[in-house]
């Protein structure tokens, strides 16, 4: 059995290195047709101050951020929101995670949700929610993997070139 050709890692703080290579992920998902709450074309601006609020929420511990590193640098990353309502402190939404098109096809997918799950135990975390879009491949690598699937709202948000698309709703239960 090989080593895989990626590295995972928590980001406690976001660097300037660490963002430049997550705003070039984000953008090549968008660019790829992916539907990620961006409309294409994702300009490096946009980009950026995304993820200079995900680093803002990441340094006060209102989300996780995980990362996966190639040869080439960032090559993928998920996200858990763990600001949540008082009464859901046992919750976390899943969010943004996103592989880069040279990484896909190779596990990599699989691996950040399943390091995923295992940082939501870590935060104290036992119930987690995402959505993908319906008929996509985040769709079929979620069920894939157990996660529950709810139910489907039709037209819910707009692909990056403008069509609407369904939305898949998913759980999972880590207790």
């Amino acid at each position: 059995m090989t080593a895989a050709p990626w590295s995972l890692r928590r980001l406690h703080a976001v660097s300037d290195a660490e963002l430049d290579g997550l705003s070039r992920v984000l953008i090549d998902c968008v660019e790829g047709g992916s539907s990620v709450s961006f409309m294409h074309p994702l300009t490096r601006e946009r980009a950026d101050a995304f993820w200079r609020d995900v680093a803002d929420d990441v340094a006060v511990g209102a989300r996780a951020l995980l990362v996966a590193e190639d040869d080439d640098g960032i090559c993928g990353t998920v996200q858990l929101v763990l600001a949540m309502p008082e009464n859901q402190p046992h919750r976390a939404e899943l969010v943004k995670m996103l592989v880069h098109r040279r990484a896909r096809r190779r596990g990599l997918g699989a691996a950040l949700m399943q390091a995923a799950e295992s940082m939501a135990l870590d935060c104290g975390r036992t119930l987690l929610v995402l959505d993908a879009v319906t008929g996509d491949a985040g769709e079929r690598l979620y069920t894939r993997l157990g996660w529950i699937r709810v139910g489907v709202i039709p037209r819910f948000a707009l692909m990056p070139n403008g069509d609407f698309c369904s939305t898949t709703f998913f759980y999972r239960d880590l207790v």
